[in-house]
């Protein structure tokens, strides 16, 4: 199949920090599957030729190209709803955005774009309801998963104890230390953290090879400089963001590894808890549960080894992609999305 696939090549649309998700997870996993991809980076363009410009040569690009569906992964506003109707318009294909963050943005930002694509897909179940209140506007609930073209069980020897990859945001750096206080040997890396980010090959060799993979909340905003000043004077403070299935979810055990993962709300639809990710309820509870599980060897690969089938069988993005295709009427699912994996 073609697609116009309309997402950011970099993290943040900034190249000094390497290659976006999106990038590593849904581009990597649509040409894995087989299909022809015409990129369009929106970001890139935008800081090229300004936002007005790009808005209309992604429409000429659509019109050209004539793709049988557009994929789009939207950031903040660089692209408006009229643009996304005219790319399907003269495109002659339907429209399709994944909204990552519904949990925290729906009625800043979902709400405004949604009606504007024929389907939406958003990962938080909480927010369909909202949907529903919206005119002419159809929503599919998928989930983050593992891309098994990029992913995989590298190595079964075990080369550190317990790990964490992600950046220092809320609390996850007063927790790391709490751990590490209480005599823990936890290694982080990531933007902010002592030992600096890894690239894509290193942190999947992480994940195979950590007895204990942590994967901790996102757990409070990180203010913007009005915000911050609207805290000090006591007004209007910024809420914590509610915690939520991220991608380390599926991917951690997609590579074979042991996750340890705070209990976020929905996770039990798409593993057994404890019986294929392990799962904590709260701080006092962590420094417990890594201890647990650093003593039961067997016990931990025997989750691990669930895990890694469970990704493997139903959370992979030819999963995901395949129910989405499905219900536009595309055909484009691999035909054994357990072939061929990494």
């Amino acid at each position: 199949m073609h697609i116009l696939y309309v997402a950011m090549r970099h993290e943040y649309g900034d190249p000094s920090r390497g290659l976006s998700f999106e990038e590593t997870n849904f581009r990597s996993s649509l040409e894995g599957m087989g299909h022809t991809l015409s990129t369009f980076d929106f970001m890139e363009v935008a800081a090229r030729d300004r936002v007005a410009r790009m808005r209309e040569q992604l429409i000429s690009l659509a019109a050209e190209t004539r793709p049988e569906l557009a994929f789009f992964f939207l950031f903040t506003d660089q692209l408006d709803t009229r643009t996304i109707e005219e790319v399907g318009r003269l495109g002659g294909c339907p429209t399709v955005n994944w909204f990552a963050d519904d949990h925290w943005r729906f009625d800043d930002f979902t709400r405004h774009m949604a009606p504007a694509f024929d389907l939406a897909v958003t990962t938080d179940a909480d927010s369909l309801p909202k949907y529903k209140l919206l005119a002419d506007t159809r929503v599919h609930l998928s989930q983050w998963a593992c891309n098994r073209y990029a992913y995989g069980k590298v190595t079964s020897e075990l080369q550190h104890d317990v790990t964490f990859v992600g950046q220092p945001h809320g609390e996850r750096r007063q927790t790391v230390a709490t751990l590490q206080a209480a005599g823990l040997p936890v290694e982080c890396w990531g933007f902010g953290w002592p030992a600096g980010p890894i690239d894509h090959d290193e942190m999947v060799e992480v994940f195979a090879s950590s007895r204990v993979n942590l994967n901790l909340s996102n757990s409070s905003q990180v203010p913007g400089l009005k915000a911050r000043v609207r805290r000090l004077l006591h007004f209007n403070p910024p809420q914590p963001r509610p915690p939520q299935i991220k991608g380390r979810n599926f991917e951690v055990p997609g590579c074979g590894g042991f996750l340890l993962t705070e209990r976020v709300p929905h996770l039990e639809r798409y593993f057994e808890l404890d019986e294929e990710v392990a799962v904590f309820a709260d701080a006092d509870e962590l420094e417990e549960k890594v201890r647990y599980w650093l003593e039961h060897d067997e016990q931990r690969q025997r989750v691990a080894d669930a895990g890694f089938r469970r990704v493997l069988s139903e959370h992979t993005y030819d999963h995901r992609f395949a129910e989405i295709f499905a219900l536009l009427g595309l055909a484009g699912g691999s035909e054994n999305p357990t072939a061929g994996a990494r």
